[in-house]
């Protein structure tokens, strides 16, 4: 059964481990689920991104510096798993994991219970030549992204094996945070949509507001918010942040 399938659209909201404190985490899945959160993309802080706005470098930077690693990550995870219900994604570069281990980081994702894992350096050509028995063995699913440009035959190939996850796209080639419009692309979501099939797709990067969640809904499967929550993560706003995002 897929956990990212539902009847309604959903709602997701990025954070990072270990921002703004070394021992958030705990507070931010308990309070992003009670209020009606979808499901949860927890950011492992990485010093070299590729995609990230200077909002999620900022976090990663603080929550390095506070001490966050993958080892404490899964610890953690692990202290407050049986309290959370949704589900939740995990998002590195592939630098990280592979200094981790990458079959040790399977291990501690289907031991912690993670429903996802979103790797953005790592290309489903890479996962087909050079990862098939790790990231492409289905231990835990790997959720690819995908672009407006990205060609027809490629969504085709990565929905075919994404059958127990989502597609995450991208709504934009630019980096995380930044504004563009949803309408200039609008037809070209609506067909990203029928290529996925039956895999539900979430969209990204530069979603920030309601009425921004509202015109999503009309092409995707659900949103995914990063920046603009962290931001008010930041400000100390962020519970009312989530119920106007959630109204």
């Amino acid at each position: 059964m897929n956990p990212f399938k539902k009847d309604g659209k959903s709602v997701s909201i990025f954070i990072t481990a270990g921002y703004p404190e070394k021992e958030s985490l705990a507070v931010q899945l308990l309070s992003l689920q009670k209020q009606g959160i979808d499901f949860i993309e927890i950011g492992i802080p990485f010093s070299d991104p590729l995609a990230d706005g200077p909002v999620i470098q900022e976090t990663s930077t603080t929550a390095l510096k506070n001490g966050m690693n993958l080892n404490l990550l899964f610890e953690q995870l692990s202290e407050i798993r049986k309290e959370i219900y949704i589900p939740l994604v995990l998002m590195s570069y592939l630098n990280p994991i592979l200094q981790f281990g990458e079959d040790l980081f399977l291990e501690q994702c289907k031991a912690t219970g993670i429903s996802g894992v979103i790797i953005p350096d790592l290309s489903f050509e890479l996962v087909q030549n050079k990862y098939r028995s790790s990231f492409g063995s289905g231990k835990i699913p790997l959720i690819y992204l995908i672009t407006p440009t990205t060609p027809d035959s490629r969504i085709s190939q990565i929905a075919q094996v994404s059958s127990d996850a989502f597609i995450y796209l991208v709504g934009q080639n630019k980096i995380t945070g930044s504004f563009y419009s949803l309408s200039d692309h609008a037809k070209r979501y609506s067909e990203l949509k029928q290529l996925c099939d039956d895999v539900p797709l979430f969209l990204g990067f530069g979603i920030s507001t309601d009425e921004q969640k509202k015109e999503a809904f009309q092409y995707v499967d659900g949103i995914i918010v990063g920046t603009a929550y962290l931001r008010a993560l930041s400000q100390g706003t962020e519970r009312k942040f989530i119920e106007k995002l959630r109204s």
